[in-house]
C-alpha cells in the first residue's frame, strides 16, 4: 500500500503539489501536515517557480484530516493543520487549488488558503468540525467568512453538510467550475496566463488583498527599482508579449 505523502513537481514555472493518501481518500496525516510548510518554503524560494497548484491524487482532492491522528493529541493535530494552512496562505506567489471529488474538512481548509479554486463538476465541499465536536480554528473561520460571507460560513460550520459546485460557485467558494475532463487543461491554461504576468504586480496585490497595510512603501520602492513597468509599457506599444524580470 502506498505511503501517505505529498508529491511535487515543477513544469513551465508552475509548481504542483499533490496530496496522495489513496487508502483514505487523500486524508492528511500528521506527517503530511508537518511536511507542507517546509515544502512550500522551498518552492517559494525557488526563482523558477512563478505559481503553485495544489491538488489531490486521483479523483479526490482531500477528505480532510486522517481521523486516527486525532485520537492521540487533537490539539497538536490542529496546530499542525493551522501551521500548514498559514504557510499556504502566506505563499508569496499565486496559488490555485484544483479540486475533484471531495474537498472536506482539512481539505476545504487548504483549498480556502489558496488564492483561487477551480473545481470539476461533481466536486463536493464541506467544513465538518461540528460532526466531531472540534472547534474550527479562528484563522480558518475568518478565511472562510472572507470567501463566502458570514451566512454561508455559518451554514457550513453549523451543519457540516456538503455542498456541490453550483452552490460553491454562487457563494464564492470556487472561482470556476469545469466540465468533467476539462479541469487539467484549464488549470494549465490559466497558470500559463499567471506566469506570463508581472510577479511584482501579483505579489503586491496578494498582500494588499489579504489585508496587509504596512508594506505600501516597500512595494513603491520595488516598483521604482524594477524594470517591469517600463517593459510592460514598451511591450504594449510594440504589440508584443512583455518579458517581466522582477522576482522575489
Amino acid at each position: 500500500m502506498e505511503e501517505p505523502q505529498l508529491l511535487h513537481s515543477v513544469t513551465d514555472s508552475v509548481a504542483t503539489v499533490v496530496i496522495r493518501h489513496p487508502a483514505k481518500r487523500n486524508a492528511m496525516t500528521a506527517a503530511m501536515w508537518a511536511a507542507l510548510p517546509p515544502l512550500l518554503g522551498a518552492l517559494a524560494a525557488d526563482p523558477g517557480v512563478r505559481a503553485l497548484v495544489l491538488t489531490g491524487d486521483g479523483g479526490t482532492f482531500c477528505a480532510g484530516a486522517d481521523i486516527s491522528t486525532l485520537q492521540g493529541s487533537p490539539v497538536e493535530a490542529q496546530r499542525l493543520a493551522v501551521a500548514a494552512e498559514e504557510a499556504l496562505a502566506a505563499f508569496p506567489k499565486p496559488t490555485l487549488a484544483a479540486v475533484r471529488g471531495h474537498c472536506v474538512g482539512g481539505g476545504a481548509q487548504l483549498a480556502a488558503a489558496c488564492d483561487l479554486r477551480f473545481a470539476e463538476e461533481g466536486a463536493l465541499f464541506g467544513v465538518t468540525p461540528a460532526k466531531l465536536g472540534i472547534v474550527y480554528p479562528s484563522s480558518a473561520t475568518r478565511r472562510l467568512v472572507s470567501l463566502v460571507g458570514s451566512a454561508t460560513a455559518k451554514y457550513l460550520l453549523f451543519s457540516g453538510e456538503l455542498i456541490g459546485t453550483e452552490r460553491a460557485l454562487r457563494t464564492g467558494l470556487v472561482d470556476e467550475v469545469l466540465p468533467v475532463g476539462a479541469l487539467d487543461a484549464r488549470v494549465a491554461e490559466f497558470t500559463g496566463i499567471l506566469t506570463s504576468r508581472s510577479l511584482l504586480t501579483q505579489a503586491a496585490a496578494k498582500e494588499f488583498a489579504d489585508g496587509r497595510t504596512d508594506r505600501d512603501g516597500h512595494w513603491l520602492e520595488q516598483a521604482a527599482a524594477s524594470e517591469d513597468t517600463a517593459e510592460g509599457v514598451v511591450a504594449f506599444l510594440e504589440r508584443r508579449a512583455p518579458r517581466f524580470t522582477w522576482s522575489l
